[in-house]
């Protein structure tokens, strides 16, 4: 039976004069490591083989990798161009070629719903009235709620009507 000191790395016990880096056999008993196609090297030596480039400054990602637009950025390298803020594993969206993240690209370039306030996406039904642009479900009356697609419709202070609350109601 071995004693003396030992330190545990992946689930492992190792002698410290075991705990290797796979390429230049330095010690990792006291520096950082990474683990590799179940190898272990020293944070220079997985940098130099095996450390991904960013796609925006072009130097290794050692920490967190970003994956998107079929490349690896860091985390502080792939930011809307408009908040410059990291868009991290968020919803993004591109406007010739850079990403903004959802709010600033809605902000920027959405057309929003002026009865929900949501914006209008790729696919959905909307139809454009009293100078606004309105999701199909969101064009309703007022006072009753009723869908007034294809309607006749009234309006009181921008807001829509139907034929029943026209003339009946004080908005």
């Amino acid at each position: 039976m071995n004693r003396g000191p030992f330190l545990v790395a992946l689930g492992k016990s190792w002698h410290p004069e075991e705990f290797n880096c796979a390429h230049c056999k330095t010690s990792m008993a006291y520096i950082g490591f990474v683990e590799e196609k179940g190898m272990f090297y020293c944070e220079g030596c997985y940098e130099k083989f095996f450390a991904p480039e960013c796609a925006r400054c072009q130097r290794k990602i050692l920490g967190e990798v970003i994956n998107a637009l079929k490349q690896t950025w860091h985390v502080s390298c792939f930011v809307c161009v408009s908040c410059r803020k990291p868009i991290r594993n968020n919803v993004f969206h591109l406007e010739d070629g850079d990403p903004y993240c959802e709010t600033d690209y809605y902000a920027l370039f959405g057309t929003m719903c002026h009865g929900c306030e949501f914006p209008i996406e790729a696919g959905d039904r909307f139809l454009e009235a009293l100078g606004h642009t309105w999701h199909d479900t969101c064009f309703v009356c007022s006072i009753c709620c009723e869908s007034l697609e294809g309607q006749t419709f009234f309006s009181k202070k921008d807001k829509p009507l139907c034929k029943k609350h026209a003339h009946s109601v004080n908005i």
